[in-house]
This record gives C-alpha cells, sequence and structure tokens, in this order.
C-alpha cells in the first residue's frame, strides 16, 4: 500500500498531466493543466520522501541514545574493546 502511495500516485498524476497537454493540443488551459497535475505529483513524491528522511534520522538519534546509555552502564563504547 505504500507502495502505491510514494510512488504509483506522483506518477499517476504527472501522466494524467501529459495526457491534458498532449489531448489539449499546446492550448493556454491543456498548459495550466499539466502545470497543476504535475506540481500535484511532485508535491506528493517530495512529501514523501522528506517524510522518510525525517523518520531515518529519528532511527539515528535512536542508536546514538542507545550507545551513550551503554557508555554510561560499561565505561567504554560499544565498538571499542573494554579498558584493561
Amino acid at each position: 500500500m505504500l507502495i502505491v502511495l510514494r510512488y504509483v500516485l506522483p506518477g499517476a498524476l504527472v501522466l494524467v498531466g501529459v495526457v491534458i497537454l498532449i489531448a489539449g493540443d499546446g492550448s493556454d488551459t491543456a498548459v495550466e493543466g499539466w502545470a497543476l497535475f504535475t506540481g500535484a505529483g511532485v508535491t506528493v513524491f517530495l512529501l514523501n520522501f522528506l517524510f522518510r528522511m525525517g523518520v531515518e534520522g529519528d532511527k539515528t538519534r535512536d542508536r546514538e541514545e542507545a550507545a551513550r546509555d551503554y557508555f554510561d552502564e560499561h565505561g567504554h563504547w560499544p565498538d571499542e574493546a573494554p579498558r584493561g
């Protein structure tokens, strides 16, 4: 279902825009319709992309927090050898 929202919906909107442009024979209304649907498709794609980037940043912060907790408990970082 997410694939449909992330890729198919924006692609379909851009495709509708191209069809309107071709069917309208380059009239002003057809160009405006093309711009409307293409802009909507790009917007949906970018919103999904930016949301996923934000979620990935949360995962990075969670890993850093876990590493700091490990350091507080054991006295060394998880990827370091214990100090002798």
